[in-house]
């Protein structure tokens, strides 16, 4: 597939994020910033994201719960 290249303006904390997790999934930047780009276009992210939610509003009685449960268990303490 052919490349084109790109230019942008982004803040130089943008950069640096962008760098580093290009870095930890193993990837450029370029390719990086590609697969975000389809990620977006592809609504992969927003159907995660959905997912999340429908899961969060179904079961978070439990996760509070378990919150609850932990902090008023005998023998914790702040530390």
């Amino acid at each position: 597939m052919a490349k084109t290249q790109l230019g942008a303006r982004v803040d130089d904390e943008i950069v640096e994020l962008a760098k580093a997790r290009a870095k930890d999934r193993g990837m450029s930047l370029g390719d990086y910033i590609g697969a975000l780009v389809r990620e977006d276009t592809s609504r992969l992210r927003q159907r995660g994201l959905d997912a999340a939610r429908r899961f969060l509003d179904e079961h978070q009685s439990v996760f509070d719960d378990a919150e609850d449960a932990e902090r008023h268990s005998p023998g914790t303490h702040a530390a």
